[in-house]
């Protein structure tokens, strides 16, 4: 059966269903508010532009959703993987050698994607079998979960109860709002907890209602492109520095690919393909790279609204798009989500990070993965830990994150390790015996 013939039913809205109006914009703007604060949350470490990132980012994700025959619901958004060798290049070659850079991620993926589309994509599910499958997804929602508790707890780096209280309030409602609303606004359970999270955050004095009334409604964004706002100069150092960890995000894009395919009941590595899907990514970093955006990734905050709402709706995603490229232009509204406290995105963040853990638990539950077996318990147990942990390989200026360290040694471990212990062979053997 082929995606269009296949229709999940447990979905309120499936991948090929087309919202109403006025529940279409409320569900894109929930996709919107919740990448909003991890895209521009980029440039701003690094000193780019975050409108640029979020019209790259909306421009992205058109392009990866055309490129995948609007098979995946998918958003892309500013990658933190690259956040290093980018600072240091800005100190030195400027935006020239990052655009430069991550036009070169964006080629690496297409590379690797013509190469998986000549070999195909058959040995995916012998290198990412549910017991490798499971602990990574568990790891892509709970390893940002010390990220999610910093942006709760933390102001200027002190504790500060009065954050502690907006996010609980933030989770809670959004926990309320998931449980008893119905129609229309149970399809935005996650917006309406931002929106009133923010809102408290107002009436206690922690948004500065200033810089949103003094910001002009309209700006253009500044724009880098090649050759028409800077000279041209081939910067290979930089090239070589951000270039290779291209390898690491795939690794991270795969696994969005598990979560997806779990969430929606599909199998994206075999439709639309594997090349497709880092095709898309490569892209739409390619068009960032020559306007001025840092390097887009899929998104972990979007699959857990999905997940949340089991609407699935690539309609719904390709509006959140739009209105991110409509944002960049808009001044005011840009400056407006801006100004969403810490609290409030450390809160929700509470609830979608965990609804993709929990997508992992369900990956092994429903193929049945014996954690009983040594093989299994050892497999899940490195993953999970070094994945969490972020135990990180540093070499010289090339780091693989834990997510993509661990991705790897549970890949390995997988096509190593024989399918039983020697002490449970044994066993077998005495049990067999005593028969």
């Amino acid at each position: 059966m082929t995606q269009k013939e296949f229709h999940d039913d447990a979905a309120v809205l499936d991948i090929h269903d087309r919202p109403k109006f006025w529940p279409w914009v409320g569900l894109s703007i929930q996709h919107m508010f919740s990448m909003f604060g991890s895209t521009v949350i980029v440039p701003l470490l690094v000193g780019l532009s975050p409108s640029i990132a979020l019209f790259s980012s909306g421009v992205g994700t058109l392009l990866h959703i055309m490129i995948t025959q609007r098979k995946i619901p998918a958003y892309m958004g500013s990658s933190f993987a690259f956040i290093t060798p980018m600072l240091a290049l800005m100190k030195t070659t400027g935006y020239p050698g990052i655009g430069q850079g991550v036009v070169a991620v964006g080629a690496v993926y297409l590379i690797v994607a013509l190469l998986i589309g000549m070999i195909g994509s058959d040995w995916v599910d012998k290198v990412l079998p549910p017991i490798v499958v499971g602990p990574i997804v568990m790891v892509i929602g709970l390893s940002l979960a010390g990220s999610a508790a910093t942006d709760a707890m933390m102001k200027n780096g002190h504790y500060n109860l009065e954050y502690f209280a907006i996010a609980m309030t933030t989770l809670l409602l959004a926990i309320f709002f998931n449980m008893f609303l119905k129609g229309s606004l149970g399809l935005i359970p996650v917006l309406l907890a931002i929106v009133c999270g923010y809102l408290i955050s107002v009436f206690t004095g922690i948004v500065d209602l200033h810089t949103i009334a003094v910001a002009p409604w309209f700006k253009l964004p500044k724009f880098q492109v090649p050759g028409l706002t800077y000279h041209f100069h081939l910067e290979w150092g930089a090239i070589v520095t951000i270039a290779p960890i291209a390898f690491v995000t795939m690794t991270e894009h795969m696994g969005h690919i598990m979560v997806l395919d779990n969430l929606t009941h599909r199998n994206f590595f075999k439709d639309p393909g594997l090349n497709r899907t880092l095709a898309g990514d490569g892209t739409a970093s390619i068009v960032a790279g020559l306007i001025g955006g840092p390097a887009v990734t899929s998104y972990g905050e979007n699959i857990g609204v999905m997940a949340i709402t089991k609407v699935h709706s690539v309609y719904v995603l390709m509006g959140a798009a739009m209105f991110a490229i409509i944002f960049a232009f808009i001044n005011k509204l840009n400056v407006l989500i801006m100004a969403m406290p810490l609290p409030v995105i450390g809160g929700i963040s509470f609830l979608l990070f965990g609804t993709i853990a929990t997508s992992g638990v369900s990956v092994m539950i429903d193929h049945h993965v014996d954690l009983g077996k040594k093989r299994n318990l050892m497999i899940a147990s490195s993953v999970m830990v070094i994945g969490i942990g972020n135990a990180y390989l540093q070499l010289g200026n090339f780091q693989f994150t834990g997510l993509a360290f661990a991705t790897i040694l549970g890949i390995v471990l997988n096509l190593v390790l024989p399918q039983e212990a020697a002490s449970e062979r044994a066993d077998s053997n005495t049990l067999d015996k005593a028969k």
